[in-house]
Order: structure tokens, then sequence, then C-alpha cells
């Protein structure tokens, strides 16, 4: 098993309520450095298409504050290099990290608190989306964008075989079959093994708590009933081989996508950039619509995704850093980068300048393309929580449920699986954990 340990103690942290992920950040001190504190180098480590323009316009715009921007790989290669530097004591200054992050780098003492810096900038965001970086009046970073879940499909095969989006999950199964039907060499979409962070919001959507903390002790819910159902559902699609199980984003699959043959994408508001880059001829060809209802009627989905910009603990221009991270995730300049490169902005004032710009390349025919995506993250569930080892969480989950599509045994047994070990991994770092 491919299972990552996590680093520090909760104990020796001190990180009991901190990890509920439900409290609002305290504001802090507005008193925040500028550009005439002096020259400042900073080390950054971000991926994604936008940060190179990001950092080169913050750059411009503050000639005593100097960024070198490194790509280290994406989050999960981010978290574990960055766990690794601050444990030799050469951590960068800033890093970017997804959401469901955060909380185990906080329990391994590798990121800052800086509310003292944040609380000019608190509202520029709302209570949802700054909730994912603040923790029992402590902020560990500046939100960069987010991910509400979608519906992302390709309309003009849609239109081709004359079907329409599914507005519930039980819709989404009968054209998964009417897709089938129509053209036996297409499948309306694909269950793919590695995608925790998709099966995760799923889940969510449907009412499953995966993590969740109280007087210091932790309750796993990932084989709760819920999650269980939802499992069972995609047991059944693939079972009558209505969606296809396999890895996304191979040449295999990118080959089916462009044939028109891989038809929708139950994802997030950054997949339509993804796809384009896999997929630039069908540009205008896709669109997106709300994510399917497990309940008709109740529209909420989960994030899937998303980042934030932190400081790291042993930066000895935390303050700066600070600065650095709040320019880059509220100033105008930073957003419009963001929203040219297809990412959706987690400030307000992002959103809003994204509700007013053009749509995304893939889904450039779509004129509601922005009311269907800003009703997506208005209607997100708040207070989920992530709990302190999601990357022994993710391990644990992709090789289960390879192993179970493998071996044709039930994805619910993946989860129980998953879950026994995630638990069994809380136990053994020194959390207090309820039930199985």
């Amino acid at each position: 098993m491919r299972i990552t340990r996590l680093g520090g103690s909760i104990a020796v942290l001190g990180m009991t309520a901190v990890l509920a992920a439900c409290s609002s950040g305290t504001p802090g001190s507005t008193d925040t450095p500028t550009a005439n504190t002096g020259p400042v180098a900073l080390e950054f480590w971000c991926w994604g298409t936008s940060q190179k323009a990001k950092v080169e316009a913050f750059n411009k715009a503050h000639p005593n504050v100097q960024v070198n921007h490194t790509d280290v790989g994406g989050d999960r290669d981010t978290a574990a290099k960055l766990l690794t530097a601050n444990r030799a004591g050469n951590a960068p200054d800033a890093a970017c990290l997804e959401y469901e992050t955060l909380p185990s780098m906080i329990v391994a003492g590798a990121l800052a608190d800086i509310s003292a810096h944040t609380g000019d900038v608190k509202d520029a965001f709302s209570p949802e989306v700054w909730d994912l970086t603040s923790f029992d009046g402590a902020v560990y970073g500046v939100p960069q964008d987010v991910g509400p879940m979608v519906l992302v499909y390709n309309k003009k095969r849609f239109q081709e075989l004359k079907i329409e989006p599914p507005a519930t999950w039980q819709d989404f199964a009968k054209v998964a079959a009417d897709v089938r039907k129509k053209d036996p060499e297409a499948y309306l979409t694909t269950f793919a093994p590695a995608e925790f962070g998709n099966f995760a919001g799923l889940a969510q959507q449907a009412g499953a708590s995966w993590w969740q903390v109280q007087d210091q002790t932790w309750t796993v819910g990932i084989a709760d009933q819920t999650s269980h159902e939802v499992a069972d559902y995609w047991q059944g699609l693939i079972d009558k081989d209505l969606v296809k199980a396999q890895p996304l984003l191979t040449p295999e699959w990118n080959n089916q996508l462009n044939k028109g043959k891989i038809l929708a994408w139950p994802s997030a508001l950054w997949a339509p950039g993804v796809l384009y880059g896999v997929a630039e001829k069908q540009a205008g060809d896709w669109a997106i619509a709300p994510l399917p209802q497990w309940k008709e009627g109740d529209d909420r989905v989960a994030f899937q995704g998303g980042s934030a910009l932190t400081v790291t603990k042993t930066s000895k221009n935390a303050a700066a850093a600070a600065t650095f991270a709040k320019w880059m995730n509220t100033d105008k300049a930073a957003y419009d980068l963001q929203i040219e490169m297809g990412e959706y902005p987690a400030s307000l004032a992002g959103q809003q300048a994204a509700g007013d710009s053009p749509p995304p390349k893939l889904t450039a025919n779509q004129k509601d393309y922005w009311d269907v995506a800003t009703k997506a993250a208005q209607r997100t569930i708040p207070h989920i929580s992530w709990g302190p080892n999601v990357s022994t969480a993710k391990s644990a989950y992709e090789d289960a449920v390879s192993a179970a599509l493998r071996d044709r045994t039930p994805l619910r047994d993946a989860l129980t699986k998953t879950h026994n070990l995630v638990v069994e991994d809380m136990k053994t770092t020194g959390f207090k954990v309820t039930g199985p």
C-alpha cells in the first residue's frame, strides 16, 4: 500500500478543535507589509497555468518584494515535498495546497497562522470559501480558486444522439443506458479509480461526512451508509457496462474523448480547461449543466478541488509572504489572469469578473455558462470537514478501488477497507477515534 504517515502529533501541536474545519478566522491586523518595507526575496511553490503570469504581474507591481516561482508538481507532489523541505528547514516562503490537504499540513507543523495579516481580506470571500482555510480562529491560507461541481458534457454529441443533460442521478443512469443503445462504442462517462476527490464530492453531495471532530474525538464516515449507497450506484452502472471503468487523461482515454466516445464528466468548474488541453478541436462543442441531484429538488453540491496560497511556518518573511498571498488572490490583475486561463477565482470580485467574461474555450458557445457556474458556486455545501490524514485516505482509496475494479469485487468493500486503514492510521498517529 502507498500509505503516507503524517509527521507531528495532535497533542504536540495543540490541534484539537482546530481541525473541525467549520469555524471562521478571526479578523486580524490590517498592518500588512507593503513594497516600501525593503527588498525581500520570496520562494513560492505552485502548480497551475496561471501562476507564472500572476507572479510576473506581482513582481512588476512590487519591485521591493520579488517572488521566484517553482512548479514542483500538483497538490500531492507539492505537499510531500513541502513536508520534506519543512523538516530540513529549507521550505519555500509560500506554497499552494488544495483545501483537503490543509489539515494534514497544519498537523505536521508546516504552515503559519497568518490571521494577523488577513483581516482586511476576509470579506473578499464568501463565508463558505473563507471557512476552507480557517480553523478555530486561525487562518492558514488565502483562498485561490474553487471547484464547485457541475456536469461537463459534449453538447454536440448529446444533440446528435437526441439526449438531454440528466437532472437527477436516476436520470443519469437512464441516459447512460440510452447512450450505449444509440452508440455501442460510446459511454456517457468514466468511473476512474484514482479520483478520490470526485467520489468524495459525490458522497458529500448525497449527505456523507467523512471526517468530524468534537471534544478532541474524531468520527470517520468513509464507509457510512450514504457512501456505501453511492458506491452501490456506481457499481450498478459498471456491472451493466453503462459507464467505462478506467483512468482519466491517459492516451487511451484522451483518444476516446477526441473521437466523441466519452460524452460527459461529472466534475468541477476547472474541468473545461483540462478537457480543452486534450481536445482542442472540440472547442465550442461542450457545455456545463447542474450536477445531477441525489434527491430531486436538492441542488446543493460539494467542492471538488480548489486551492489556497499558504505561508510556511519556517518563512523568515511571513508578513511579506502573506501580502503576496493576498494580492495573488484578491487583486484584479491576478484574478483576470486566472479567468483568462480558465480558473474560477475564489474571491467574490473575481467571480463577478468571471461572470462578465467569455466562457472557457471548450464551452465557448454556451451563453448561460456563467449563470450555471455562479449558481453552482452559490449552492455549495458549507462546513465540509477534511481529516488530518487525507493523503493516507487518497492512497488507500486508490489502491482499494483499483483492486476492486480489477478483481470485480464490490466497491462498497473497497470503501470499508479504505475506512479501516484511515482509522488505523489516525489511531497510530495519536488521534482519538470513536467507532469502528
